[in-house]
């Protein structure tokens, strides 16, 4: 299990720094990501991509549970009130239910790629004014080594909190 750290960098050669800072504490490559504003130079960086620049995962995990919830109600419905034979049909609250979820789970995650990232509103302005946001994932042992690694070696970063809730993938 991994936490995310967040760092606000003031500019392009102090994340190209932390970004070698990172590499050399023995941090993976895919674990360490950066945002910046639209057009900026990243050359150099490993930029955030759209797992962590928008809202797709938590959508999806919303649209499967009430798809789910909505297939599990239609499947009762459908299956109480039988078209085919005179017995219901129980298995098709299973099947309802599989499709819902999964259908729920594409379509809200269609919506929720356009959508930014409810967790990096508390940075947009930093990011407008020309800083880059570093996210760093590190397994929950390791955040207080890397926390004291970014404090001590770049002074000039600021501490942007702690996100306990990364998920597995990607």
């Amino acid at each position: 299990m991994r936490k995310r750290i967040f760092w606000l960098l003031p500019d392009l050669p102090s994340a190209r720094r932390t970004m070698d800072d990172l590499l050399l504490a023995r941090i993976e490559n895919r674990h360490i990501h950066f945002v910046a504003r639209d057009g900026t130079d990243m050359t150099g960086l490993h930029e955030a991509n759209l797992f962590q620049t928008s809202d797709i995962v938590h959508a999806a995990e919303m649209g499967l549970m009430v798809g789910g919830a909505v297939g599990i109600v239609a499947g009762v419905v459908v299956a109480m009130f039988p078209i085919v034979s005179d017995t219901p049909q129980w298995g098709l609250v299973g099947v309802l239910a599989v499709l819902g979820a999964v259908f729920g789970a594409w379509a809200s995650s269609m919506i929720g790629s356009s959508a930014p990232n409810s967790r990096l509103r508390a940075f947009e302005r930093d990011i407008e004014d020309g800083k880059f946001l570093l996210m760093v994932d590190v397994p929950r042992g390791r955040v207080e080594e890397v926390e004291a690694l970014l404090r001590t070696t770049h002074p000039e970063a600021r501490f942007g909190g702690l996100d306990p809730a990364v998920p597995a993938f990607p």
